[in-house]
């Protein structure tokens, strides 16, 4: 899809369609990056989102936590000294 560049001062800006906002999930605020072939916007994502998603989807349930270590090995069960 081709665009006009508008003049905003001494900025330039361009006007994005509403359906193109709404398929790519833009909000009011995008993150700009540059890239060698050109620009490339999205939508913006405050720091570590999603990540409290991530953690519960990889912690395991009740049921799968062993009472006992089963890797220790003659290494982990001697006494250090030092």
């Amino acid at each position: 899809m081709k665009r006009d560049l508008t003049r905003i001062g001494n900025s330039r800006g361009i006007r994005i369609p509403k359906p193109l906002v709404a398929q790519c999930g833009l909000g009011e605020v995008v993150e700009l990056h540059v890239i060698p072939a050109g620009l490339v916007n999205g939508p913006h994502h405050a720091p570590r989102h999603g990540w409290r998603q991530a953690f519960a989807a990889t912690r395991p349930s009740k049921r799968e936590i062993p009472t006992q270590p089963s890797s220790l090995t003659a290494f982990d069960s001697e006494e250090w000294k030092w």
